[in-house]
């Protein structure tokens, strides 16, 4: 009997023995090494030229930055010019869209990774939403600006106008007269009242909120000559001016050209970023860490809060740093938001008028004078300084999520 073992097959018939037979071992290992210079000379490049931008721009803003720049209103005068309300409008915006947009979109990213439909129809809605959000990601933002516009600053006009709100809370109106000794005094009055007419016995509240019976006189040759009587006294017939002091808490419908307007129309520009990144970031949990808490008799939302979500927080907060960049540099929706630039007064309420800082940088960045050039790059320190500070405090929590979980 012919004991002798079968012949074995050809090696040359392996798949990779043509690539070996055209590229030597020695050809290989050169083109590999070719290939690492080169992407460690186009990573080198990327840096360098983010090195200059980086050098000039110090150089030519960090002599603009002073308290005073920070803390002061725009002014004409480039000695005196600062960048205070355009500072916290976008500190007042990044937090107020960083609260509304992140818990949104981890939740409907947890809906649609933890508990896709089974029915035929309800997946294909599901397919249809899925496939929207990952169109959103590329919608310009100024598409956004008009959106938001028309659906949170007018509410379509469906409370009345930005102008004339339809419901308010947390703000209270006065009818203000100036007395003969130029005090401002304020009579409290409804919001649809017709203006007061400075009347007999009228009361008014003071600057410092007391309660003051005015001396209403006949005509200015009536007005007392005596400092403390003029600082009480108006000429009969006078009308006042209407004005309002809202509270900190302070909403109306619809939400006008404020904060919350701006903010919510920034969490739709970065929304689609959110819910993409924390889907990845789901999708990298293992199933065993599920299959064994359902085994342990744990309930779906269970191990989604208990399991899923506490694993994947690193690669959310990745997507919140994504996500937080991209709003904190945004002009075209904010301008067609606020579209204002010279505001003298900081944010108080969601419902204030608000500028950002690129918006502040690209108005100075336009003047012909060089100081205020300077000034815009002061303005670019600063708004890199905000985006470190919230993608340090993300990081934090990523480092520290990581160390618990492991």
């Amino acid at each position: 009997m012919n004991h002798s073992k079968p012949d074995k097959p050809n090696d040359s018939s392996h798949p990779l023995d043509a690539i070996r037979e055209r590229c030597p071992s020695k050809d290989r290992k050169t083109l590999d090494r070719l290939f690492r210079l080169f992407c460690i000379a186009t990573a080198s490049f990327t840096i360098l030229i983010l090195m200059v931008l980086l050098v000039s721009i110090v150089g030519q803003g960090v002599t603009s930055i002073n308290w005073n720049f920070l803390t002061h209103y725009p002014e004409p005068d480039p000695a005196q010019a600062g960048i205070g309300p355009a500072l916290w409008g976008t500190i007042w915006l990044c937090v107020t869209c960083g609260v509304i947009a992140l818990p949104i979109g981890v939740a409907t990213a947890i809906f649609l990774e933890e508990f896709k439909p089974t029915h035929k129809l309800l997946r294909f809605f599901h397919a249809f939403i899925q496939l929207n959000i990952s169109n959103l990601a590329g919608v310009p933002s100024v598409v956004y600006g008009i959106l938001g516009l028309t659906l949170f600053a007018s509410m379509g006009g469906w409370f009345g106008s930005t102008n004339e709100p339809t419901f308010e809370v947390g703000v209270r109106y006065f009818d203000q007269f100036y007395s003969a000794g130029d005090r401002a005094l304020l009579v409290p009055v409804e919001a649809g009242d017709p203006p007061t007419i400075a009347t007999l016995d009228m009361k008014a509240l003071t600057s410092d909120r007391e309660w003051v019976t005015a001396n209403v006189v006949k005509s200015r040759r009536d007005i007392p000559r005596d400092p403390e009587a003029r600082a009480f006294a108006i000429v009969e017939g006078k009308q006042a001016g209407r004005i309002s002091k809202p509270s900190w808490y302070y909403m109306r419908l619809p939400f006008g050209r404020g904060v919350l307007a701006g903010a919510l129309t920034m969490m739709l520009v970065i929304l689609p970023i959110v819910i993409i990144s924390s889907q990845e970031a789901i999708r990298g949990v293992p199933n065993s860490l599920r299959e064994a808490g359902l085994g342990l008799g744990s309930t779906r939302w269970q191990v989604v809060w208990n399991i899923t979500l506490p694993a994947s927080i690193p690669g959310i907060m990745t997507g919140a740093i994504l996500a937080m960049s991209r709003a904190i540099g945004e002009a075209a929706p904010v301008l067609i938001i606020a579209g204002v630039v010279f505001i003298t007064s900081n944010p108080s309420n969601l419902m204030d008028n608000f500028t950002v800082l690129p918006l502040q940088i690209f108005n100075w960045s336009g003047r012909p004078q060089h100081e205020f050039r300077d000034l815009a790059a002061g303005g670019i320190l600063v708004l890199l300084c905000i985006l470190f500070a919230f993608n340090a405090a993300a990081v934090l929590i990523r480092q520290l999520t990581q160390k618990r979980l492991s």
